[in-house]
């Protein structure tokens, strides 16, 4: 059980150090993000997406490098989870983006979650 606990929190660390970092370098490099991000134009949009997919990549990668004994239970976990607060977002958001670029946003981090995982079992050799 405390296994679990550890794989889901890494999963999750791994996923936002991925997003915050990426967003503190845009905000660096790009000091009127925040307006781009009312209306996102396309070189904005690829690197959110983009990020995001990363972002879900790594933290499925690590969840199922922490939670050893059964991997994708915690990867499917870790993806629910990121769903969820994706959805959460998305509908923070609702008005301040075009509903396409929300409905990509929701469904591209779990995605990457899930590559993540099955990218660590491939590494593993179990795929």
């Amino acid at each position: 059980m405390l296994r679990a606990f550890w794989a889901l929190l890494a999963g999750f660390a791994a996923v936002m150090a991925v997003v915050l970092g990426v967003r503190g370098l845009l905000l660096w490099l790009a000091p009127g993000m925040a307006e781009m991000e009312q209306h996102p134009g396309t070189g904005f949009t690829v690197v959110n997406v983009g990020s995001s997919l990363l972002a879900g990549t790594a933290g499925g990668y690590v969840t199922a490098m922490v939670g050893r004994a059964n991997p994708m239970v915690h990867v499917l976990a870790l993806g629910i989870a990121v769903l969820a607060l994706s959805a959460l977002s998305a509908l923070q958001s609702h008005g301040k983006q075009p509903i396409w670029y929300q409905l990509v946003q929701v469904a591209i981090s779990p995605l990457g979650v899930l590559a993540g995982g099955l990218l660590r079992l491939r590494v593993l050799g179990i795929l």
